[in-house]
Order: C-alpha cells, then sequence, then structure tokens
C-alpha cells in the first residue's frame, strides 16, 4: 500500500461525532483495506512512518465489513466498493472456514446480502453438521457459538428455516450460551470449565462474549417471537449499561459469576462506536427499550472525553485508531489488582498508550451499527 499523509495525532473536531458523518467517513477509509488482488479484505492497518501499512487478509473480517456496506449500500449511499461483487469472492471458495463461529457468520452474511442463495451455500459448507464437526462448539466458545445463533436466527428471518438441521443447531447453540451465562446475565469466554486451561475463562468473559450473545438472543427474538431469548437479550444489554464507565467507556472482561469488571484495559475504540451501539440497536428493536444515552456517552469516549483526552478519531486516514491500553507488564499488574478488588477507577493516564492501527471490521461494524438509522 502506498503511504498516506498522517492526520494531525491531537486534531480536534469541532462538535460530538455524528454518525452521518462517522458512516461516510469509514466507508471511505474502507477502500483502501481492501486488497485489490485478491478482493478480500486486510487483516490490519498499521501506523507505519508517515503512511500507514496494509498486513495479512482475513476472510472473517471481510464477512463482518460485508455486513456493514451492504446495510450501507442499503441506505442508498454509495461507498466505492461493491458489497455483491466482494462477496461472489468470498464464497467462490471456502475451504478458509476452520469453526464454526466462521461458518455461522457466513450464514448471516448470506442471509442479508444474498438470500436466494442460502440454499446452494448451506449445503456447500455442510451447515447441517456445524456444531459437531468444529472445536469451538465442542469447548462451548460463547463468541462463536453467539455468531451462529445469530446466523441461524437471520435464516430464519430470511424465510429459510426449513433449511436441513438449522433448527436444531439453533437450539444446541442456545443451550451453548445459556449454559455460559452466570446470575447477572453476564458470559463466560468457554462452557467447558474441566480442564486447567479453561477453568478461569469460563468464569471470565470479554467485551465481545456479552456484545454477541446479546445480539444473538435479540435477533433470536423476532425471529421465534421468543419472550425468553427477549429476557436474556435485555438482562445482558441491562447488565452492561450498569457498568459503564464513568466517561462512557466500555470495559474489557467480565466475571460473569459475581458481575465485575476485571479488567478495563485496553479500552477498544471498536467497542465505542460499533460492537456496542450494535447490541443496543438490536436489542431495542426486539424489547422498545431505549439504550440511546449509553450509545451517545461511548462516542463521546472516542471524541476525547477519555483517560488521555485525545481524540481518536484520524480525519487524514479516514481510520478511527484501535484502543486506549497498558504496557504488557502494567497490564498485567492492572488485571491482577482489579480481579483481586484492590484498585477501582481509571488508570494512571502516563501509563496508557495509543496503539496506531485498525481492522476492516471496526469500520465495517460501525456501518452496521448506524447506517440508515
Amino acid at each position: 500500500m502506498s503511504p498516506a499523509v498522517l492526520g494531525e495525532q491531537n486534531q480536534q473536531r469541532s462538535g460530538s461525532l455524528n454518525p452521518v458523518e462517522l458512516c461516510e467517513f469509514a466507508a471511505k477509509g474502507l477502500v483502501p483495506m481492501l486488497d485489490p488482488q485478491s478482493r478480500i479484505f486486510c487483516d490490519i492497518c498499521v501506523r507505519s512512518g508517515d503512511g500507514i501499512a496494509r498486513t495479512g487478509l482475513s476472510p472473517r473480517y471481510t464477512m463482518m465489513t460485508l455486513l456493514g456496506l451492504h446495510r450501507y449500500e442499503q441506505a442508498g449511499n454509495r461507498a466505492g466498493l461493491s458489497s455483491q461483487e466482494i462477496f461472489d469472492t468470498l464464497v467462490r471458495e471456502t475451504g478458509w472456514i476452520s469453526c464454526a463461529g466462521d461458518l455461522g457468520l457466513l450464514l448471516w452474511t448470506c442471509a442479508e446480502l444474498a438470500p436466494e442463495r442460502l440454499p446452494e451455500i448451506y449445503t456447500k459448507i455442510r451447515a447441517e453438521s456445524a456444531l459437531a464437526r468444529f472445536p469451538d462448539a465442542q469447548q462451548g466458545r460463547t463468541m462463536e457459538m453467539a455468531w451462529f445463533l445469530t446466523g441461524a436466527a437471520t435464516c430464519m428471518l430470511a424465510g429459510f428455516a426449513a433449511l436441513p438441521g438449522l433448527a436444531e443447531q439453533a437450539r444446541t447453540a442456545r443451550r451453548i450460551l445459556e449454559r455460559n451465562s452466570g446470575t447477572f446475565g453476564m458470559y463466560g469466554h468457554v462452557g467447558n470449565a474441566y480442564f486447567p486451561t479453561s477453568y478461569l475463562r469460563h468464569h471470565i468473559g470479554s467485551f465481545a462474549d456479552q456484545v454477541y450473545p446479546a445480539i444473538a438472543f435479540a435477533r433470536l427474538t423476532r425471529a421465534l417471537k421468543d419472550e425468553d431469548a427477549r429476557q436474556s437479550a435485555l438482562r445482558t444489554a441491562q447488565a452492561m449499561c450498569e457498568r459503564q464507565g464513568e466517561m462512557g467507556e466500555w470495559f474489557w472482561q467480565y466475571d460473569a459469576k459475581t458481575g465485575r469488571v476485571v479488567s478495563r484495559y485496553p479500552v477498544f475504540s471498536v467497542h465505542q462506536h460499533a460492537m456496542a451501539p450494535m447490541m443496543l440497536f438490536e436489542v431495542a428493536e426486539a424489547t422498545g427499550c431505549d439504550f440511546r444515552a449509553n450509545i451517545d456517552r461511548g462516542l463521546e469516549w472516542i471524541a476525547g472525553n477519555n483517560e488521555l483526552g485525545r481524540d481518536l478519531v484520524d480525519p487524514a486516514l479516514k481510520l478511527v485508531w484501535r484502543c486506549i491500553h497498558l504496557g504488557r507488564r502494567a497490564a498485567y499488574a492492572d488485571a491482577a489488582l482489579r480481579f483481586f478488588g484492590l484498585r477501582q477507577g481509571p488508570a494512571n493516564p502516563h501509563s496508557l498508550r495509543i496503539r496506531y492501527e485498525c481492522r476492516p471490521y471496526e469500520l465495517g461494524w460501525l456501518l452496521y451499527a448506524f447506517a440508515g438509522r
């Protein structure tokens, strides 16, 4: 990728973040993230010298980005990229699918971008046996099972509830998520706690482990008119809003058993401008509750109401920098102190840094959250 001129690190925009402007910004920022040869989105864009460098390829990020681009196009906008063309390239060869979560993401993507192709693709990827074939299902991984359940529910909403094995697998994914949920409606990372390496992860889940199940149950509410699914989605969304930080930040890790925040950092920009809004809009649609105040507070964190007082949007590169984080040693110490309840509140600003990278799914999920709203 040819270098691009970096924006001023401390440049501030006037006023608060405008979702319409953010969507226009994200759509332009995605263009250089697409690899021109493979027509697949990159893994990471990293600040390099006086420009940025694109590294790797990610079919997973491509699916997430396509969902956002398609929603942006459906709202009557032009993105400079064709979501259908990229989708056709993605599904031409599907050997990259390595887990049930990615397979579920593909069902989700296909159900929204090309529902008429669902029977063909469902058969091609042997989706009817996904949960029996892949280790992430056997381990009960929360995020991946939530992707799968969202994919299944979106197939149902698209009119394909009768696909072979779909209903049975949706019930299995749902049971896994329900087992992973704690008293407060929060989720651990995995369901199998019998191995030493999994014990802590059974209790502790990341922000993504909370967001994606809430989206899955909200989507299932719409597909099945299911009151239990509605209550699951609402309980998680409300629990997360109760734990939103004083500056509007969404924290990194949670103890599903006690409901405590056990690790504040990194605070990821994508959680602020995309994943939390995605969850809260989806749950609002399924339940009728209003979470706009929490969404607005999260956006303000991006615009400079954060621990460093820095705007994380780079208007020249059309990127949002990835996170505010602690150095490795400081992060371990901070996480340990918070886990044992010995530290509260934000970290010392002198210990915090901005990570100057951005991933295409971050801008894709931003479009998915806000395009057309």
